[in-house]
């Protein structure tokens, strides 16, 4: 199993709207892709000195449907947070394997 670990800091003033657009557009939009399983949001518990911080986990089955995720959909669908959100949220992207 391949975890598709996604970090996100949101700043506060888009927190809410980003939140409900993760949890109904997103997350759904992403898993609906066919490569991945299921797609978890977790707060990550820290104090950050401007924003929330959440890592967005989706499981896959392998590293092909990975692969497959970042050649056909990933543009995309990171355009449209761009898009949406514009500057007002970073986020950096990590590969994990269950050992």
């Amino acid at each position: 199993m391949i975890l598709y670990n996604v970090t996100v800091n949101i700043e506060d003033a888009f927190h809410d709207e980003w939140f409900t657009w993760m949890k109904e557009t997103h997350i759904p939009d992403v898993v609906n892709t066919g490569c991945f399983s299921s797609g978890t949001i977790f707060k990550i518990l820290v104090e950050e000195q401007t924003g929330t911080s959440y890592s967005i986990q989706y499981r896959s089955p392998n590293l092909a449907a990975i692969d497959r995720y970042m050649a056909n959909f990933a543009p995309q669908l990171r355009q449209d947070a761009i898009d949406k959100f514009g500057d007002k949220f970073t986020a950096f992207r990590t590969l994990l394997e269950e050992v």
